[in-house]
Order: structure tokens, then C-alpha cells, then sequence
């Protein structure tokens, strides 16, 4: 039985900071002052009020968060809101522009199509997802209900560094994989969702930043659970919400602030990408996927010189206690996830793992 913890690089479900983990342990039998667990307490409570509001005002001055955006913790993942967002914001006879930069987006796009006309303002499939589109390649409709986009792309390793300019547009980008892990300018969004599993606690929360005006324009006829408006109107309590996993969200946000805010973490994760980067740079026996302009910061893809010793690689970390690296099932390869809480000492073993792999297969 392992005792111990491992370096855990996947995806998603993904590590989470230890004090978080000890502190869930700690009060997992009864919450202080409340006599019972979160995973017991009711959605209604005094209790959960108080962790509810705690998460939302953490989140709001850690992102930024303007007063005319409404907070959402939400169920259903990312994969829900491909098509909560057409729904509530594509009108009978209107279109919505769709970049288009890797799996995720593709599924964005199917879901959005069967609600209404979508246009693939740009796509770096023909590429294989390796960059992301240059401005000129970026053709948007005049007119369009809004703008949509992945910030970070984890199967293929690549990340927005810039955002594309809609002028009046909302723009909408599904944050799941780099969301809290760099300042971001909320305002400069319509609509911000993410699953909370890489970054924010685990699997089970989603997270929906949506400018209050943008509510307004909810169909009436949509089913309640699916309507913008009615979920920001229940204060994220129209159903039961996932009450444990908003705990969890809440301890996420408290480390976060405690770590000095996301600057400071923009700064530790540019720390943690570059000793990677670096390595594959160094090397010609390791080959990095994504290209150098549009590298990610949370998921660095690489590949070895055959299918064989990509397997070799993942058996010989996994046996040192360097979990996940494999890469995702449609492209295979390499993957090493690093959120936020992925410690810099996981970083640097995994690159004293890729030297002596190296050293003994090249």
C-alpha cells in the first residue's frame, strides 16, 4: 500500500495543494464549530452560506472579478456549458464565431451547432493544433452574438497569451484548464466558465463568471437548469449544488490568497514551464509538440523518438513516483500537467527522470 505521495502530472483530475488535502482530512468528521461533515451539511444552512459567499468574495478579489459580473458554481463541467452558451446566447437567426484551436473547441462547436449557425472564425487544425492563430487568420462575422474561445489547450500543450480583439462582441472562453493560474482581465469577457479540476478543487464544480447584462438575454423558454437567469437568480442554489466540492473550491481560493495572489503565481508557473521547456530545447532526443510561440504553462506535450519508449517513459516515472505522463488517448505522446499546485520539486525530479532516461535510452 502506498504511504507516501507521488508527483501527480495529470490532466485532470489533478493535484491539489497538500495543506488543502490535510485540512479536508482534518475536518472531514465534523466542520469546526458545526458538529458534522460538508459532505453532510444542508445547501440551506447557515454553515453553507457562509462557505458559498466565502468562495465567491475569495474568487472576486483574486481574479478581479468586476461588481456587474455574477459568480456561478455550477454542475455539468465544461462539457455542459458548450452548450449552455448557445442556448442562452444564440438567437433564432443569429451566428456566433468559434476559434477553433483544438479537441475541446471542436466539441464547443458540434454542441453549438445544434443550436443555431456557427462560424469558424479560425482554426489551427490544419497545423495539428501545434500553434494558435495569428491575427490576420482571425476572420470574424459582422454582427455576431459572441465570440468563443479555449484559453488553454490541454491535449495539444498550447496557450492564449494574447486576446483577440471583438470590439462589442462578448467574448466567451472556457478557462477550465488555466483558470486562476495568471491575472486575468475579467472585463474583458462576457463569459468566463471552467471545470474546477485542474485548477480550482475537484471534479464535480463548475465555475461561471457572466456579465450581468448578458442574463438578460436567457430565453424564457429554456429549461431552469440550463438558463443563465435562473441559476444566477437561485444564487447558485436552484438544485442542490455541489456542496462538498465548493468546500473544497473555497480551501483552493484561501491558498491561493495565502500564496500571494495570482501574480505570484503566474510567476511560479513560468518557473515551473521553463525548467521543462528548457530541457526539451537542450535535447534532440525529446521533442516538444506545441510550437515555441504558443507554448502552455500547464500542459507541456513532448514526444520521444518512437511509440516504444513513450511507454517505457511513462512505466520507468510511474515506478519513481512521477504519475500522469501520459499523453492524451487521441495523440499519445507525452503530457505533463503542471496546475498550480504541482510543487517546483515535481518539476525538477521530472526533469532529472528525462536526463537519465535519456542517458540510458538515447
Amino acid at each position: 500500500m502506498t504511504t507516501h505521495r507521488i508527483f501527480n502530472f495529470s490532466a485532470g483530475p489533478a493535484v491539489l495543494p497538500e495543506v488543502v488535502l490535510d485540512a479536508v482530512q482534518r475536518d472531514l468528521m465534523a466542520l469546526p464549530g458545526v458538529g458534522m461533515s460538508a459532505l453532510e451539511i444542508s445547501h440551506r444552512s447557515s454553515n453553507f452560506d457562509a462557505i458559498l459567499e466565502n468562495a465567491e468574495r475569495e474568487l472576486r478579489e483574486l481574479a478581479g472579478v468586476p461588481a456587474d459580473y455574477r459568480v456561478l458554481f455550477l454542475q455539468g463541467g465544461a462539457s455542459l456549458q458548450f452548450a449552455m452558451v448557445p442556448m442562452n446566447l444564440l438567437p433564432s437567426g443569429g451566428v456566433a464565431d468559434y476559434l477553433v484551436t483544438g479537441a475541446w473547441s471542436k466539441k464547443a462547436v458540434k454542441e453549438a451547432e445544434k443550436i443555431g449557425q456557427v462560424h469558424v472564425a479560425a482554426s489551427t487544425e490544419p497545423t495539428a493544433f501545434a500553434r494558435l492563430p495569428l491575427s490576420d487568420e482571425v476572420e470574424l462575422s459582422p454582427g455576431a452574438a459572441y465570440v468563443h474561445m479555449t484559453s488553454n489547450n490541454t491535449i495539444y500543450g498550447t496557450q492564449w497569451t494574447h486576446l483577440p480583439e471583438t470590439g462589442p462582441v462578448p467574448l466567451v472562453s472556457d478557462m477550465s484548464s488555466d483558470i486562476v493560474s495568471r491575472p486575468i482581465s475579467v472585463d474583458r469577457f462576457g463569459i468566463i466558465y471552467a471545470g474546477a479540476q485542474k485548477n480550482l478543487g475537484p471534479a464535480g464544480v463548475t465555475l461561471v463568471i457572466i456579465r450581468e447584462d448578458l442574463l438578460a438575454q436567457s430565453p424564457a423558454a429554456l429549461p431552469s437548469m440550463l438558463s443563465y437567469r435562473v441559476l444566477a437568480d437561485g444564487g447558485s442554489r436552484y438544485n442542490t449544488p455541489p456542496v462538498f466540492g465548493i468546500y473544497i473550491l473555497r480551501l483552493v481560493l484561501g491558498w491561493l490568497g495565502r500564496q500571494g495572489g495570482l501574480a505570484v503565481m503566474a510567476a511560479r508557473n513560468d518557473r515551473k514551464a521553463a525548467i521543462l521547456y528548457e530541457e526539451l530545447d537542450r535535447s534532440e532526443f525529446y521533442r516538444g509538440v506545441a510550437d515555441a510561440t504558443s507554448r502552455s504553462r500547464m500542459n507541456v506535450t513532448f514526444r520521444l523518438p518512437s511509440r516504444d519508449l513513450d511507454v517505457r517513459f511513462v512505466q520507468g516515472a510511474t515506478a519513481a513516483g512521477l504519475d500522469g505522463l501520459e499523453g492524451h488517448r487521441m495523440v499519445g505522446g507525452l503530457r505533463a500537467s503542471i496546475y498550480n499546485a504541482m510543487p517546483e520539486a515535481g518539476v525538477t525530479a521530472l526533469r532529472e527522470f528525462m536526463r537519465e532516461f535519456e542517458r540510458t535510452h538515447g
